[in-house]
């Protein structure tokens, strides 16, 4: 079943590696299936080093294993909460990378501050609020998907265009139009979260970078008028 979908999210968990954006078993992604509502992930606590396509699960909406031998990532939960409010998102990263997760640590957004942020985010990255302990203490990571939803919401962020998250005292969340973009996402998340912290350090009174800045260089890569890159 899915086989080929089995796969790409095998290839994609690897480029966590790869990309230096994991360590141990500290990551993972999933793709969905849309026409057959069937969600592929990683299995939980299993080594990248020993993951074979065989090894990744495949899950319902309702978070129901439909087939694989092992346990599916204890995010699972987390990812279906995307994957049911965001009908535009095929795939889901999450990670720990360091100076990403230093942000949602601090419980601050990754502010925009150059043409490199601008050319994937359009806007600042947020940061989602702590859960609570009733939160924690129930179904934690379908709440943590629940209080990124609410962020997104409340600010009025599309996940297209803005396709990361931070969640306090967590982590990271990318998002992507399958799997293998969601982690790219992710790897743009920390490169541009590691030049915030250093421009910080450089010029502690820095401010935002213009608007219309943003507007220019997000627009010329995503906008109906893009002319960054070859005619497709």
């Amino acid at each position: 079943m899915l086989e080929e979908l089995k796969q790409k999210v095998l290839e994609a968990n690897l480029q966590l590696v790869k990309n230096k954006l994991v360590l141990f078993t500290w990551g993972n992604v999933s793709e969905i299936d849309r026409e057959s509502g069937l969600i592929v992930i990683k299995p939980s606590g299993v080594s990248y080093d020993d993951m074979t396509a065989e090894d990744m699960v495949v899950v319902d909406l309702n978070g129901k294993v439909v087939e694989g031998a092992l346990r599916p990532s204890s995010d699972t939960p987390t990812h279906i909460e995307f994957y049911k409010a965001f009908r535009n998102i095929g795939g889901v990263t999450h990670t720990h990378s360091t100076f990403a997760t230093s942000w949602a640590q601090a419980g601050r957004a990754i502010p925009f501050y150059g043409t490199t942020h601008a050319d994937y985010f359009y806007g600042d990255i947020p940061c989602a609020r702590s859960l609570t302990q009733a939160e924690i203490e129930g179904e934690y990571e379908k709440n943590t998907g629940l209080a990124i939803i609410e962020k997104f919401r409340e600010d009025h962020i599309d996940p297209m265009e803005v396709p990361g998250v931070l969640i306090k005292s967590h982590g990271v969340f990318a998002f992507g139009k399958d799997g293998g973009n969601s982690v790219y996402n992710a790897t743009v998340i920390e490169e541009v979260a590691k030049m915030a912290y250093l421009t910080e350090q450089l010029n502690p009174t820095v401010v935002r970078a213009d608007r219309f800045m943003m507007e220019k260089h997000y627009q010329r890569k995503h906008g109906k008028n893009a002319y960054y890159g070859q005619k497709k």
